[in-house]
């Protein structure tokens, strides 16, 4: 694996990421465009690297097709859901709340961190592109089915989400619909599957213990630093009994 395209990856996108922190800094408020950002950078990278990198050509397509489709799905969701027409996200405000006058300097940061964010969730993707076998094994094809399940999960539970949430007679309850009735945060849990997707392609192949990097760090983000806690701590605030019922 070229590792100098790690570096790439990262300081490539560092430019966007600060573009669009200036963008949020004096025009539109809302951090969610970080999210979007990393998401944009994420597709745009998988993209190249399928260019650059010099492994099987059929697998390169492949890969850089998974990493594009999931980034530029979720990316589109986020913008016109969070960003677009939309008030930030309770979560942000609250942690405006409890820094105070650090609060701008962490938001920085948070964007900022996006680009090595993006390289480090690119590592999987530079693994299996270096593969120069041109035959595809049991494990490669399990793992696209996986890939097709939490990316087409989290897409599933992300509309029913959303289709309830504009639902004026929904406001100020929790959603138990479809998905939602069976986990309380279904769409990070197939955000989860999908990264474990290329972990099980990689099965096999040089550097495959690397792409365990990926699904590690995302799922720790999300059930101990921006995910859940915040998700759950802003929904206990705003629906209060409700919302302690649906955790029973």
């Amino acid at each position: 694996m070229d590792w100098t395209l790690f570096l790439w990856a990262w300081f490539g996108t560092i430019p966007m990421m600060v573009a669009l922190w200036l963008y949020y800094r004096f025009y539109h408020r809302n951090v969610f465009l970080a999210d979007v950002g990393f998401c944009a950078g994420f597709g745009l990278v998988s993209l190249s690297l399928g260019m650059m990198t010099t492994g099987d050509a059929g697998h390169r397509i492949v890969v850089a097709a998974m990493g594009a489709g999931y980034a530029f799905r979720l990316g589109g969701y986020l913008f016109s859901a969070r960003v677009l027409n939309a008030k930030e996200d309770p979560r942000y405000q609250l942690i405006r709340q409890k820094l105070g006058n650090r609060a701008e300097w962490w938001i920085f940061l948070y964007f900022f961190g996006q680009s090595l964010a993006i390289a480090v969730f690119s590592v999987p993707l530079l693994v299996l592109m270096a593969n120069p076998n041109d035959t595809w094994g049991f494990g490669e094809l399990v793992g696209v089915c996986i890939w097709a399940t939490g990316v087409g999960g989290e897409t599933i539970a992300d509309y029913q989400l959303n289709h309830f949430r504009h639902q004026p007679q929904n406001k100020g309850k929790t959603c138990r619909e479809g998905l939602w009735r069976y986990s309380r945060h279904p769409n990070y849990f197939f955000e989860g599957v999908h990264w474990c997707a290329y972990v099980i392609m990689s099965v096999g192949i040089t550097d495959a213990w690397v792409t365990l990097i990926a699904p590690v760090v995302m799922v720790v983000a999300l059930l101990k630093v921006s995910g859940i806690p915040f998700s759950e701590a802003q929904a206990l605030a705003s629906r209060g009994v409700d919302y302690r019922e649906y955790q029973r």
